[in-house]
């Protein structure tokens, strides 16, 4: 039998329902590999009885020749932003260190209902503040990629997703949960060389999810590929009336759609993301891909977004501003962590537990977000912000009169060493460039892994597609793997 941790969700679910194999086999194998790979501080909390238990579950199921499920048979990685039911949920936060919650997140609901089971919690930024993955209180990830000729310096593997992209790239789980607010799916899956994606907005529910900025944070599937991430999304996508955000509409299948044919699709190629000083290796990715594109029967079309400029700025004040205020119910009182010092009075143990729970970028971004909100200063920014909001989202609008779906990098990047941006938090948020403007707009955007740079990297392309048309952005980025050279796996070191 051939390594079954070499096997994606399609491969897993089909094998387990074809008898090739057990649940538990998988289940086992992948518990195997997390066990082993410590050095890339992936996971937070392993929980390997927890996929023992859903793998028997799953083989009963099968024994009884009962329906297994969108993912029966699949274990996968959840990201520690998702409350689980008896598992710690950190957000990876001091401040929620030991929470265990007594309810379970919607979407890892609908996982485990869908046959799934959970490998773990993985690390991540904490409160998702963060492009490499370093601000997390329980460590940096490691990305399991290494520069093909430039030393052993240990790479982010992008973020906030980083546990989610090195736990799917170093096979130690054929896919995970990430969350996307202004890019945390989608760079981290270029940065490692797999799939993710970010359906429109309220297209997965954020009940039971660690919130960070609600008007822009949503769920999606990190996996090996387009058809994994279809898949994974059709289980995870779904009306909920618990969250107020959630599209009342039906999930369409997905994966029974995927075609690569592009014949009479018109891609857009916005002008505004070709910067100066583009990294070569992007610039020339990013022309492969509109060749491929073209190869697949699609019209190239140039298109405007002529705000793109002013996507960052506004993104940095109104996530700041949102986070400013789903984080003051982190006070010492009702959950997680609490330092009171002696004497204190209420107001001192408020000061004390946030100035010890939270981390040195969470702490920016929350007195970023004060700020702008304050007396003097929200018209004079969190407004304006909103206005270019609403003119980002205008511009995509307009661009759909001319085009199906939109093409563009992922990352301005491949991974860049550990260490080499934290020091600059402005150079650590230009990450987000070409992410951001999707997510001011709450449209669904993929990412899907295009080659490797001069250093042996991963590089990743973008699509973004129109508002519920999730169908047009997997098929785009279908496309584009059918053409690209087969996706690498980074040499095992861990």
């Amino acid at each position: 039998m051939s390594d079954l941790t070499e096997l994606g969700v399609a491969a897993i679910r089909d094998g387990v329902a074809a008898g090739d194999f057990t649940a538990v086999e998988v289940a086992e194998a992948f518990n195997a590999n997390v066990a082993a790979a410590s050095a890339l501080n992936a996971f937070i909390v392993t929980t390997p009885e927890k996929a023992l238990e859903a793998a028997q579950a799953t083989d009963q199921r099968r024994a009884a020749g009962e329906a297994l499920g969108r993912m029966g048979g699949v274990p996968i990685g959840m990201k520690d932003l998702f409350a689980t039911r008896g598992v710690q949920t950190t957000a990876a936060s001091h401040i929620l260190e030991g929470f265990v919650p007594q309810y379970e997140s919607t979407v890892s609901r609908k996982l485990w209902e869908a046959g799934a089971g959970m490998l773990g919690k993985l690390n991540l930024d904490q409160f998702a503040m963060g492009s490499s993955n370093e601000t997390s209180y329980f460590g940096n990830v490691v990305s399991p990629w290494r520069r093909k000729d430039g030393g052993n310096a240990a790479l982010a593997p992008g973020g906030s997703s980083g546990g989610s992209s090195a736990a799917v790239a170093a096979r130690l789980c054929p896919a995970a949960t990430g969350t996307d607010t202004g890019g945390s799916i989608r760079q981290p899956a270029a940065f490692t060389g797999i799939t993710g994606i970010k359906p429109t907005y309220g297209r997965c529910s954020r009940w039971g999810v660690v919130a960070f900025a609600s008007s822009l944070d949503q769920a999606g599937p990190m996996a090996r590929d387009v058809r994994d991430c279809a898949i994974m999304l059709g289980a995870m996508a779904g009306h909920d009336p618990m969250d107020a955000t959630s599209l009342d509409m039906p999930v369409p299948d997905w994966e029974a759609g995927l075609s690569p044919d592009l014949a009479g699709k018109r891609v857009g190629i916005p002008r505004e993301y070709r910067m100066d000083g583009m990294d070569a290796d992007v610039a020339a990715s990013w022309e492969r891909g509109i060749a491929w594109l073209k190869d697949a029967g699609a019209t190239i079309v140039d298109i405007s977004l002529p705000h793109t400029k002013y996507a960052l700025p506004a993104y940095y004040i109104i996530a700041p501003a949102e986070a400013s205020s789903n984080l003051a119910r982190y006070d010492g009182v009702r959950y997680g962590l609490r330092e009171l010092p002696d004497g204190a009075g209420l107001q001192d143990m408020y000061a004390a537990t946030r100035a010890a729970g939270f981390g040195a970028e969470v702490k920016r971004r929350i007195l970023i977000g004060t700020y702008v909100l304050s007396a003097g200063f929200y018209d004079a920014y969190y407004t304006q912000a909103q206005k270019v909001r609403a003119l980002i989202a205008r511009d995509f609008e307009q661009a759909w009169a001319h085009c199906d779906v939109i093409l563009a990098p992922t990352a301005p990047s491949a991974a860049f060493a550990l260490g080499d941006k934290s020091a600059d938090p402005l150079a650590m948020y230009l990450n987000d460039v070409f992410a951001v403007p999707a997510s001011l707009a709450g449209l669904p955007a993929i990412s899907v892994p295009a080659g490797l740079n001069r250093e042996g990297l991963p590089l990743g392309l973008q699509i973004i597609g129109k508002p519920f048309d999730e169908q047009g952005v997997l098929n785009a980025g279908l496309a584009i793997e059918t053409r690209a050279e087969p996706a690498e796996l980074p040499h095992r070191w861990w």
